[in-house]
């Protein structure tokens, strides 16, 4: 079973920037692809960025694209999205994802096994 718990969320005004954090548990964090997730009042969950499990490509949604960072450090098993440029419609809660499939679609909710608590972004206008 793996775990994953997000923090970094927050209350920034428009243009501010914030650093999520999603801390994974196991010993195999490298053989996660990682992604991360939101979701706004009244809307479906979406895709936001993904990196896979050996950090070499990264993909991002087009609202997120030149604004959102994803990296991730596999010595402390953590994932981070760096979001510049905030915009109102950038919030909504973000959850972290965890795939340990070998293969599968990056943007697609199915394709991941384990989903964290979630964590609240708002950016006010």
């Amino acid at each position: 079973q793996v775990q994953l718990v997000e923090s970094g969320g927050g209350l920034v005004q428009t243009g501010g920037s914030l650093r999520l954090s999603c801390a994974a548990s196991g010993r195999t964090f490298t053989t996660y692809g990682m992604a991360w997730f939101r979701q706004a009042p009244g809307k479906e969950r979406e895709f936001v960025a993904h990196i896979n499990r050996n950090s070499g490509n990264t993909y991002y949604a087009d609202s997120v694209k030149d604004r959102f960072t994803i990296s991730r450090d596999n010595a402390k098993n953590t994932v981070y999205l760096q979001m510049n440029s905030l915009k109102p419609e950038d919030t909504a809660v973000y959850y972290c994802a965890a795939t340990v499939k070998r293969y599968y679609t990056y943007g697609q909710k199915g394709s991941y096994d384990y989903w964290g608590q979630g964590t609240q972004v708002t950016v006010s206008s």
